[in-house]
């Protein structure tokens, strides 16, 4: 699996452990996204710190993440962006849209804090 995903009471972590987010793994992404939405997740962070590559497809699971969490009235986190990954985010303006921490610490702690 290209992914690992910690649940919490208040939140659940999805880590991706690829190098590339892309059209390989991005669906499956999505459509455990879709099934954590279903059963009343309402915020999640993603850990794309061993992500150095994302394509549009990855993009496109990071935005269906994100439009899930604001219809449950939740948050959605990214965590541990490396450079072409902060580049790509920063270029699509979806810096301005989404939130974005260093540490998975500072992911939970933003959550707790916007209860």
């Amino acid at each position: 699996m290209n992914y690992q995903i910690e649940k919490t009471e208040t939140h659940n972590v999805i880590k991706i452990k690829a190098e590339k987010l892309d059209s390989n793994i991005a669906p499956s992404i999505k459509a455990e996204l879709v099934v954590m939405s279903n059963n009343g997740v309402k915020n999640i962070i993603i850990d794309l710190t061993e992500t150095r590559y994302c394509d549009s497809s990855g993009l496109s699971a990071i935005l269906v993440a994100n439009r899930l969490c604001k219809n449950s009235e939740g948050n959605l986190v990214l965590v541990g962006l490396q450079d072409h990954v902060k580049k790509l985010i920063t270029i699509s303006q979806l810096d301005t849209i989404l939130s974005i921490t260093k540490t998975l610490n500072e992911a939970v702690e933003l959550i707790d804090n916007q209860k």
